[in-house]
């Protein structure tokens, strides 16, 4: 009697495929997590704006994505052709939200903005998931978003200079919002498209979508800047480490990967900045750093662990 073995290959496949998209995503959280000692080094060596920084940062991922990409010029052509409105949004949320949370520091504090923006999108496509599915989050669901948020808070409220001013907080407050808000549409938006796009092409449209989307705003801050290697260098940095490779790494992960359980693993990207923080800017290392760096270790570990679980509905 001859027993059928088919499906043990398939499903071991799809649990690599799976188990490679968290990888993926949480390389994109740990890329992340270095944009904030470079933008803090760009302020200081060259006073321009986040917005400004955010703009360079956009711009020459695209040209460079471009370039990479430049054979298949038709296939990008066609391929928005094919589908204009998501991808054309996927490029406008990226732009958006990134301006309105550099909108978010300014008026009430990286805290604030850090807080909200990137707490508030996790837990807002968990529960448009959960709509779809029209079922509630599974415990180790909610326990690895519980974990998450609460770590984020943590090590934000420890190393986002709280005393700092906040000349407008309830606009600051909304801007973060907006931003967490922008995040989550638009990481959801993205998984969808990533299912038929390319992670190359997808990343190169949403790139150059995205920057021309913060040109106005770079403009009205000023985009001019000393050329001096070490500018250049962090502008790079920027743009191919954090953005180009950062975001085809994210869209590639998104194609196994929840939006909720993408946007857990990417608050490593806090985690990651204050460990840098910590190593290369001389800052202390606190304790509520520490319990909040466990507590988002726990919640990445939880959904490595058991992924089918975490991403039960």
């Amino acid at each position: 009697m001859s027993i059928t073995r088919t499906p043990l290959p398939a499903a071991s496949a799809a649990r690599h495929a799976a188990r490679s998209g968290l990888i993926q995503i949480t390389v994109t959280g740990v890329l992340w997590g270095t944009t904030g000692v470079a933008v803090q080094l760009l302020r200081e060596g060259t006073g321009l704006s986040p917005v400004s920084i955010g703009f360079h940062r956009l711009a020459i991922a695209a040209l460079v994505l471009l370039a990479c990409t430049a054979g298949r010029l038709r296939t990008i052509v066609s391929t928005l052709r094919a589908a204009p409105v998501p991808l054309l949004l996927t490029g406008v949320g990226l732009g958006l939200y990134q301006a309105l949370y550099f909108a978010a520091v300014a008026w009430a504090g990286v805290s604030v903005a850090t807080i909200v923006s990137l707490g508030l999108a996790p837990v807002l496509a968990a529960a448009w998931e959960s709509v779809q599915a029209r079922r509630l989050p599974g415990p180790l669901r909610l326990g690895t978003l519980v974990a998450a948020v609460a770590g984020l808070v943590l090590i934000t409220g420890a190393t986002g200079q709280p005393g700092a001013a906040a000349p407008a907080p309830l606009l600051g407050l909304l801007a973060a919002a907006g931003s967490g808000l922008g995040y989550a549409v638009t990481t959801l938006i993205s998984r969808q498209v990533s299912q038929r796009t390319a992670p190359m092409t997808l990343t190169t449209i949403s790139t150059v979508v995205g920057a021309l989307t913060l040109a106005p705003f770079a403009l009205v801050a000023g985009v001019g800047l000393p050329v001096r290697l070490d500018t250049v260098a962090l502008l790079l940095h920027l743009g191919v480490v954090t953005t180009a490779v950062a975001y085809a790494l994210f869209y590639a992960g998104l194609r196994t990967t929840p939006g909720s359980v993408a946007a857990v693993l990417t608050l490593l990207e806090p985690l990651t900045a204050a460990a840098l923080a910590v190593a290369l800017l001389r800052e202390p290392l606190s304790l509520p750093v520490i319990v909040g760096g466990v507590l988002l270790l726990t919640a990445v570990a939880a959904t490595y662990l058991a992924p089918d679980r975490a991403d039960s509905r």
